[in-house]
């Protein structure tokens, strides 16, 4: 299975102490960067979770570079490539795209970006995902940015943007979030094993929402410096706020 086109010391606490530089996964023989040198932070979220906002204002406030996986193919297609032609090709006739393509791509942006601090979204989308990064990288995300949110409000936000569509674009919005729940969710909760994932109250105003994003990635000892209060994980990471379908 594969991708759909649509290190400091780590806390258990929802801090992060950057010592060196990082990737990020809204997750490498051909870096140029050093594998232990790079940062890596994986976004993840359902469909309406404002990881998209979430993730420019990061981006914005913490110079790290936005890789997403179905943007990626997306442009190799358009480039008229050998590879480009062969993805295309396999949309087209309803085949996933292996996971060593979306993982060759994600490594040479990495490689191009002249960054060391990466947010990854659109990937991994499951388990398999998941294991061949990896496998493959030898790297492993500094932790998982969780955009937790209530599928009645997720639905509420896209329905909005989406105002004019059919009536039934409810049925395909549901049917992602399942997708989302029975694939997606259980490389959170690998991750949440691990003390990985920081879990963020996406239902919230977007101002609200990037005060605790930027509890997460301001250096714990800068926050000390000027008396901010050092967020928790408040619980688990579970299916309690998707409805089962």
């Amino acid at each position: 299975m594969g991708t759909v086109v649509e290190t400091p010391v780590k806390e258990a606490d929802a801090t992060v102490t950057v010592k060196k530089p990082t990737v990020v996964f809204v997750l490498g023989k051909h870096f140029v960067l050093a594998l232990s040198s790079v940062f890596v932070v994986i976004l993840s979220g359902g469909p309406g979770s404002g990881k998209g906002t979430q993730c420019a204002n990061i981006v914005e406030h913490f110079g790290y570079t936005h890789l997403s996986a179905g943007d990626l193919l997306r442009a190799e297609i358009k480039s008229g490539s050998e590879n480009g032609t062969m993805i295309q090709n396999m949309i087209k006739e309803g085949k996933i795209v292996p996971s060593e393509v979306t993982i060759k791509l994600l490594q040479k942006a990495m490689e191009e970006s002249g960054n060391d601090k990466f947010l990854i979204d659109g990937f991994p989308r499951n388990e398999e995902n998941r294991a061949a990064f990896e496998a493959v990288t030898k790297i492993e995300p500094e932790f998982v940015l969780f955009f937790d949110c209530s599928e009645e409000e997720m639905e509420r936000r896209i329905l909005n943007r989406n105002q004019g569509r059919e009536d039934d674009n409810v049925e395909t919005i549901r049917k992602r979030f399942k997708v989302f729940l029975e694939s997606s969710l259980p490389v959170v909760q690998y991750y949440e094993a691990k003390g990985k994932v920081r879990k963020i109250d996406a239902a919230k105003p977007v101002a609200e929402v990037f005060d605790a994003v930027k509890a997460v990635f301001t250096p714990k000892d800068e926050k000390a410096a000027k008396g901010d209060f050092i967020y928790g994980i408040a619980e688990p990471v579970s299916s309690r706020i998707y409805r089962q379908l």
